[in-house]
């Protein structure tokens, strides 16, 4: 079964230290792949504590989007359990340089355990076992940051990860479900996310068949997402959601009951 399941939906650092959200990151199983992104504060915990738990043994590859501590705080516990210790050398990890090279995230303790790191580049494209992945355009983030393009055997997901708005990002994620980091109501010209205006506008050029909106601020949150999603959808006329801590979706089904309507 394809599924994304979100471990957390905390965006910057004020709901992640408060925990005002959970802040754990994303899990996607498609076409027997598994793949964790952006494994942030607590997403070992949000593992285990899923119903049911996500093991993480099972999964075939960790990728951060960018070295941000909301991103990228649990990836080598993460290596730890993906590898039951180290015991088990396997899995690969995907990630930006800086997240390797000076004063890094990654730690080279923890290098040895996988099988392999490969690192993201703009326009860059990665197979994961079953899957193939794209890095299509370098973000507008203060550091190096990618979205992403997952492609399966008919199903498709794209990740707008954290991101000044550029007319760049209407052109290059094109996958079924659209998901978008959306931490502002407003556009801040010193703050390099996504607002919710500029989601409205990238999912009214694009027209997903389903839009996922997470990774919230403050602003978003004292704003009820959930309405702010329906009100979106209604306006635009197509399936926008608001993710919830550990809600999990089926991909086929959902894309299959949007498309019936």
């Amino acid at each position: 079964m394809n599924t994304i399941k979100f471990l957390g939906t905390a965006g910057a650092r004020f709901s992640v230290i408060h925990q005002f959200r959970n802040s754990g990151g994303i899990w996607i199983t498609l076409d027997d792949t598994n793949l964790l992104i952006d494994p942030g504060p607590g997403s070992l915990v949000r593992c285990l504590k899923s119903r049911p738990p996500k093991k993480p043994s099972t999964l075939d590859a960790i990728l951060l989007t960018h070295r941000h501590i909301d991103h990228a705080n649990d990836v080598n516990i993460m290596i730890e359990a993906m590898t039951n210790g180290g015991y088990n050398k396997r899995g690969v990890l995907y990630t930006t340089n800086d997240a390797l090279e000076e004063d890094p995230v990654v730690l080279h303790h923890f290098r040895n355990h996988l099988d392999a790191i490969y690192r993201f580049k703009e326009k860059g494209t990665y197979q994961i076992k079953n899957i193939t992945v794209e890095t299509p355009l370098k973000h507008n983030h203060g550091v190096e940051t990618y979205g992403l393009n997952i492609y399966g055997k008919t199903e498709n997901i794209s990740l707008i990860a954290d991101t000044k708005y550029m007319p760049e990002l209407e052109k290059v994620y094109t996958g079924d479900i659209l998901i978008l980091n959306v931490v502002l109501m407003e556009s801040k010209p010193n703050i390099l996310h996504l607002s919710l205006k500029d989601a409205e506008h990238i999912i009214q050029s694009l027209q997903p068949k389903l839009s996922i909106l997470t990774h919230f601020g403050m602003s978003i949150l004292n704003n009820n997402p959930r309405a702010l999603a329906e009100a979106m959808s209604k306006r635009l006329n197509l399936p926008i959601l608001a993710a919830s801590d550990g809600m999990e979706i089926n991909i086929s089904e959902i894309l299959q009951h949007n498309e019936s309507k």
